[in-house]
């Protein structure tokens, strides 16, 4: 994997084969964080990547000058490498090893940016409890906004606080947002 712009654009991350993830592909990426460009201060926003991975979008976020990341993910092994590349790149991101769902339960954070991209294979139920459990919650600042990926045969459209959805290959990302 590659961090596609910001201050370490360009380099190469080699994450461990045994991870039991799907990264966010380039493109997928790049289009993504195009949409987050136009509405946010990279600089300015906290940031919460959930089921996080190899940290692939938080290294994003971190290279485009976010200043407070949060993974959160319930494999040692991802949370372990995202540590060791924090470190390395000397990247303001912090890691919690936690089920997501418990995790949402009882977090006592607010930020501005939320990013979610659970395992494509969890249920529309699974999924409908990530925005249910946000915004139940309180977790995103008044102008902030929750981004789902997920594969294109499931549908969130229907689900509360839904805004919109961006379809990029095999991938969907669905934004979710306070009622105005």
């Amino acid at each position: 994997m590659r961090i596609i712009s910001g201050q370490f654009k360009g380099r190469r991350i080699s994450a461990p084969k045994n991870l039991p993830v799907r990264p966010t592909t380039d493109m997928s990426k790049e289009a993504l964080f195009n949409i987050v460009n136009n509405n946010f201060y990279f600089d300015e926003i906290s940031v919460l990547d959930l089921f996080a991975g190899t940290g692939s979008i938080s290294y994003e976020f971190a290279s485009r000058g976010t200043k407070s990341i949060t993974c959160v993910d319930e494999d040692f092994g991802c949370i372990k490498f995202i540590n060791k590349t924090a470190e390395e790149f000397e990247m303001p991101i912090t890691t919690i090893k936690s089920d997501v769902f418990k995790f949402l339960e009882s977090a006592k954070l607010q930020v501005d940016v939320i990013f979610a991209d659970p395992p494509y294979a969890f249920s529309l139920e699974l999924f409908s409890k990530i925005p249910e459990l946000v915004f139940q919650n309180g977790l995103l600042k008044d102008e902030g906004l929750l981004i789902v990926e997920h594969a294109k045969q499931l549908e969130l459209s229907k689900l509360p606080y839904f805004s919109y959805s961006k379809n990029y290959g095999g991938s969907i990302f669905s934004f979710f947002e306070k009622a105005e």
